[in-house]
């Protein structure tokens, strides 16, 4: 009983809690609950597939049973796959959530792991998957890196200054500039520029952001640096 079922409960019930928490610290949409879940489910799923012996199921005297856990296994990715799309979406031009989303198929394929009694190769991956999230991001801070910015400036319409002059207000900053969508609000009243930028690392936002507002015609503008 303890290593049938006690030892790969508690064993998802940690993996799923340790990869949750480090979400639920970075505040993603996914969190402690959410991953500790999957893990869970995964690993009763499994459990059960592999003893379906035990099914309490009536069969004809001249039927077989064969078992066939690895049709459990491709039934729970299939599923996990919509629920890790659940936690991707997109804010302007960026796309969020792949981290997450892929955080919750590593926590499914972990569960499973236990739940067939590879509980070494599932701590293992455990500890290897805690390392990728946590010392990979300690790294990423001092790789040589570009920072992407997605401006959108909002100009009034009936203004003398147009997006290629807030352009070429950027790309005196430094920065790499391209305009990619304009639109007119409102009647014509609100001129609305995106851009892409990309800014040198040591660039503070500030700086845009004091640049943007000494335009007489600006209205508004937004400042989203692209995340994961």
């Amino acid at each position: 009983m303890l290593e049938t079922f006690v030892i790969p409960i508690l064993g998802s019930l940690l993996a799923g809690g340790l990869i949750g928490f480090e979400r639920e610290y970075k505040s993603r949409p996914a969190g402690l609950r959410t991953h500790t879940l999957v893990a869970l489910a995964s690993t009763l799923l499994m459990l059960a597939a592999a003893r379906q012996g035990d099914w309490d199921i009536t069969f004809f005297d001249t039927q077989d049973i064969v078992t066939d856990p690895t049709r459990m296994a491709h039934g729970i990715l299939t599923g996990i796959g919509f629920l890790c799309a659940g936690v991707i979406f997109r804010h302007g031009f960026s796309i969020q959530g792949l981290t997450t989303a892929t955080t919750l198929w590593m926590t499914s394929a972990l569960g499973m792991l236990f739940g067939v009694g590879l509980w070494g190769l599932a701590s293992v991956g455990t500890a290897v998957t805690l390392v990728v999230l946590v010392l990979f991001r300690l790294f990423y801070r001092y790789l040589p890196r570009r920072n992407d910015i997605d401006v959108i400036v909002r100009l009034r319409g009936d203004g003398a200054t147009s997006g290629q002059e807030i352009e070429a207000l950027l790309r005196g900053l430094g920065l790499r500039a391209e305009a990619v969508r304009q639109r007119l609000l409102g009647d014509a009243d609100v001129l609305e520029v995106a851009f892409k930028v990309v800014s040198p690392r040591g660039l503070h936002l500030e700086t845009m952001v004091d640049a943007l507002r000494g335009v007489d015609d600006v209205r508004g503008f937004e400042l989203a640096p692209r995340e994961e």
